[in-house]
């Protein structure tokens, strides 16, 4: 947009909605700041704009209703730029104040952001300098959804696949025209659609300071990779845009949206509502310290200099303050109504739990008002239940439809895998849906979300390959990162040619999936696990932004074995509603079926090993929950050492091979019309793997 030279005339707006808003008149703009005792709204051309072509002093007496700030601007064109000025006292120990109306602050609003001249390193050295701050676009543009909604999916055929929107797309042997961006992702849909999953789950894409990292990972010329760091919670990151000067955000990230709709795949948001990219006392201002800093923020109630920290990241969010838990789920609810999203998974969602002092609410209001929200009623809402200070709530989260990151079973499912005795019991919870975290308090196995692997940690490959971290790539002398990830290496750390060690590696791996796919709840998947995808054993790789850490497409031909038992394993899950009960199994007989829905077995049948301290076996029994589906028996051999499995009989049916983890593709995986019969009593079972029957009526 060209500036003019007459400045554009000014209404006094009004202050609902808050945000730049596009009317016949002009550009409505509000935004909330109590104790503010001025306003200025900053207006620029574009985002190489030097200086503002208009700066608007807002009049207390005619531009201030409540503890809103509003103007209407006539005649404002779209893709306008603009940020806000406060003034008002400076009192952080005493009130929490930190007004100061030399720094330009993005509006919390903002429906598109972008960087123009933000340099976080610079300000912390020189200070604020004139109009060096992120702004806000003004957005109005007509998209055709061409009759797409939020898919409508039952929650029982949910498979998640958790994947980074930049590196999915970012190595050159991705092959896409725009890389690491929403579009250049549109062009893996048809990979996505083939692997079967029902459910993307993207790692941040509300925009983000790439800059918030420690000094010593800048100076190494790392970034934040990740994204945990939001600022502008209504804006899709300019970063996954291909022209986001333009103001491409939202048109892009529905283009995206759309496509994957109408590959029959949902789209769930990984979303940082627990702490901003502001950080602690010396993080800079950027938006909400400066618009009402103890409003947002939790701080020590005796000197209110200090900001509580439970999130690790310098800052809390005081989400249950009405104005935030409102501001909140006014975001979600964006997203799902004006961009089409499937659900959210919430980072470190129990730091939401905390009041303005850090204490657990019994009943936090904006956990609740998330679960009650009409226009979030049918979207997936997860939790990762627990935060960095210690409040742990894996199956004791507030709500009832709430699914959880289910930690607990990530951790004795690796530790059963890696060869330790004495688990099988909670195994067989873990793998029956976890019946002991959700019944009790009347939910399902579908609250639990289980998973093996996810951005935060080692991939599935490095957890069968090293049995120790190596992050000094990250710059922090490899303190970061968990120092346990119940991993085991198979014998030798890191890279090997050792035939047995890889073969070992490679079992390990389909164990691990087909575990969790053969599991009650709902599973999810790291992207690049599928093709075996490494990250040379760092277990923290959130600030690298590199070919280490990218999904490397060559994979998918050098991997092809693994990448075709995982669709498969998929395909069986699906043809399988037994493994996808929406309730808890009762160890008894459904109506008309002379099986139990299920039966717990050792080496031999209806003898599980509960109390035996040494145990690595286990079996069991699944039912059929229709007529067209197949009985299955699993038999689990996490012991080096073959083992011999007596088979329960199947009244009036036989039983057919699909699945062994201990051999080589394609008999590790097969196609119900090609499984072999296996008509003995007996079945040996290798050392550590297992093997899947299905059953047919003869």
């Amino acid at each position: 947009m060209a500036a003019r030279n007459a400045p554009f005339h000014t209404l006094p707006g009004h202050r609902h909605p808050p945000g730049a808003t596009v009317e016949d008149a002009g550009v409505n703009f509000s935004v909330f700041s109590r104790h503010a005792t001025g306003a200025e709204l900053l207006l620029y051309a574009g985002a190489e704009s030097a200086e503002p072509f208009q700066v608007i002093r807002l009049d207390p007496e005619v531009n201030h209703t409540f503890f809103s700030w509003h103007v209407l601007v006539v005649d404002l064109p779209p893709g306008t730029y603009y940020t806000w000025r406060m003034d008002g006292p400076f009192d952080p120990q005493g009130n929490g104040w930190r007004f100061d109306p030399e720094v330009e602050l993005v509006d919390p609003w903002a429906r598109a952001v972008n960087v123009c001249g933000w340099d976080r390193w610079r300000r912390q050295v020189e200070g604020v300098c004139p109009h060096d701050s992120p702004r806000g676009v003004v957005l109005a543009e007509e998209y055709d959804w061409e009759g797409d909604t939020p898919l409508r999916r039952p929650w029982e055929e949910t498979i998640i696949y958790e994947l980074h929107v930049g590196g999915f797309t970012k190595h050159p042997s991705a092959g896409v025209a725009h890389p690491g961006t929403f579009l250049g992702l549109i062009e893996k849909i048809p990979y996505l659609r083939a692997l079967g999953i029902s459910h993307v789950e993207l790692m941040p894409v509300m925009a983000f300071d790439e800059q918030d990292v420690p000094p010593a990972v800048w100076q190494a010329g790392l970034r934040n990779y990740w994204g945990y760091s939001s600022y502008g919670f209504f804006s899709p990151h300019p970063g996954y845009c291909v022209d986001p000067e333009a103001g491409c955000h939202r048109r892009e990230f529905r283009d995206l949206v759309k496509a994957l709709h109408r590959a029959g795949i949902g789209v769930i948001l990984d979303v940082v509502f627990n702490h901003t990219s502001e950080g602690g006392a010396g993080g800079p201002t950027l938006t909400f310290k400066g618009f009402g800093n103890e409003t947002f923020y939790c701080l020590d109630v005796l000197d209110r200099r200090i900001y509580l920290d439970f999130t690790g990241c310098g800052n809390t969010v005081n989400a249950n303050h009405p104005l935030v838990a409102r501001y909140i789920i006014d975001a979600l609810e964006y997203w799902v109504r004006e961009m089409h999203v499937d659900g959210f998974r919430f980072d470190l969602a129990s730091a939401m739990a905390r009041d303005a002092d850090g204490q657990p609410l019994a009943n936090p209001p904006v956990l609740w008002g998330i679960e009650l929200s009409d226009t979030l009623a049918t979207s997936r809402i997860i939790a990762e239940a627990w935060d960095a200070a210690g409040l742990y709530q894996v199956g004791s989260f507030p709500g009832y439809r709430w699914m959880e990151w289910n930690g607990h079973y990530r951790d004795v499912i690796r530790r059963f895998v890696r060869g330790d005795r004495g688990l099988v019991a909670e195994v067989a919870t873990r793998l029956a849906g976890s019946s002991d975290l959700y019944q009790a308090n009347l939910r399902h196995p579908l609250n639990s979300v289980n998973f093996v692997t996810c951005h935060d940690g080692f991939t599935l490959w490095d957890l069968v390959s090293y049995t120790h971290k190596r992050n000094l790539a990250n710059a922090e002398d490899n303190r970061d990162g968990t120092d346990d990830d119940l991993s085991w290496n198979c014998g030798i750390e890191g890279e090997t040619d050792d035939p047995e060690v890889l073969a070992l590696r490679r079992r390990q791996a389909k164990n691990l999936l087909a575990l969790l796919l053969l599991s009650q709840g709902v599973p999810m998947l790291l992207a690049g696990d599928e093709v075996l995808r490494t990250q040379g054993g760092n277990n923290n790789a959130w600030c690298q932004d590199n070919a280490a850490n990218w999904f490397d497409w060559s994979l998918v031909e050098r991997n092809a074995t693994m990448l075709r038992f995982v669709r498969g394993l998929v395909a069986l899950r699906r043809r399988h509603p037994s493994l996808r009960r929406r309730h808890f199994l009762t160890g008894q007989p459904r109506p008309g079926s002379s099986l139990a829905d299920i039966s717990w077995h050792g080496l031999e049948p209806d003898q599980p090993p509960w109390d035996d301290p040494e145990a690595r076996v286990l079996a069991f029994t699944l039912a059929s929950l229709c007529e067209t589906e197949p009985a299955l028996y699993v038999a689990i051999n996490m012991d080096p050492e073959a083992r011999r499995f007596t088979v329960p009989q199947l009244p009036g049916g036989a039983w057919y091979r699909a699945l062994d983890t201990a051999r080589a593709a394609p008999t590790d995986l097969i196609e119900p019309e090609l499984q072999p019969c296996h008509r003995a009593s007996v079945l040996l079972v290798r050392g550590r793997s297992l093997v899947v029957l299905e059953g047919r009526s003869e």
